[in-house]
């Protein structure tokens, strides 16, 4: 956990001081906690999760309880780290945006479509970027000051990302990421949520993303109140006079 954690929640975590986590990283022959921690993330990004994996070791009778317990603890730390404020200030600017934009490649594609989908009941507008064959020119180029983009990139990332992010923050776009905890604290946007998804199984465990983003747009829903309420009775009503349910 070197890589997730800085000397004090290490050692919070851990129930010891941040003088003994000092001690050990010195014993371990790093002159500082910072090395140490470069060192872990150096390693922990080597690669794919293929090569990461240590499933082997454990018992196949075993497996279950060990992979549920491994969500458990990856969403347990995963919202130590999150402020109940933070998710509130989000859901506001979600509601508030005049086009809420939900960017994804690879798996977080996945975790962006989920919260499109759901978003775009309560929101005026939601877009789901890029859609197959776009690129990304188009829809910066229609992105406005009062938008919301929320950026989902997790292990491995493209590498337009930090390209794509610097570009946001230059524009003044409200941009919330949601990474895995082996990515570095953000400054360059308003709200950085890292996941871990950590497992001893050959695929990480992606259950604290999914938690996460249930989280965003449960308080976006709950933030829109009686107007988002009235937009999702409108969507079932058309769906019911269309036929399509």
């Amino acid at each position: 956990d070197l890589a997730s954690y800085d000397a004090q929640e290490l050692a919070r975590l851990s129930g010891v001081s941040k003088s003994t986590v000092s001690r050990f990283v010195r014993r371990l022959g790093f002159e500082t906690y910072e090395s140490a921690r470069r060192a872990a993330r150096e390693e922990r990004q080597k690669g794919s999760r293929h090569f990461l994996a240590h499933a082997e070791s454990i018992p196949p009778e075993q497996q279950l309880a060990t992979s549920l317990q491994e969500e458990l603890e990856n969403v347990s730390r995963t919202f130590e780290r999150i402020e109940t404020a933070e998710l509130d200030q989000l859901a506001t600017a979600v509601v508030s945006a005049r086009k809420v934009w939900i960017a994804g490649y690879r798996i977080s594609h996945s975790f962006a479509s989920y919260v499109y989908w759901q978003l775009v009941k309560v929101v005026p507008d939601a877009s789901l970027i890029p859609q197959a064959g776009e690129s990304l020119g188009e829809h910066f180029a229609a992105m406005q000051a009062d938008d919301v983009v929320i950026w989902i990139a997790l292990r491995q990332r493209m590498g337009n990302t930090d390209p794509a992010l610097a570009h946001l923050a230059q524009q003044g776009i409200t941009t919330a990421l949601i990474s895995d905890d082996g990515t570095e604290p953000d400054t360059r946007v308003n709200w950085h949520f890292r996941c871990r998804i950590e497992t001893s199984s050959p695929q990480f465990n992606h259950a604290s993303v999914m938690s996460l983003c249930h989280q965003i747009v449960t308080r976006a829903t709950l933030t829109a109140g009686l107007e988002g309420r009235t937009r999702l009775r409108r969507i079932d009503q058309f769906n019911t006079d269309l036929g399509e349910v």
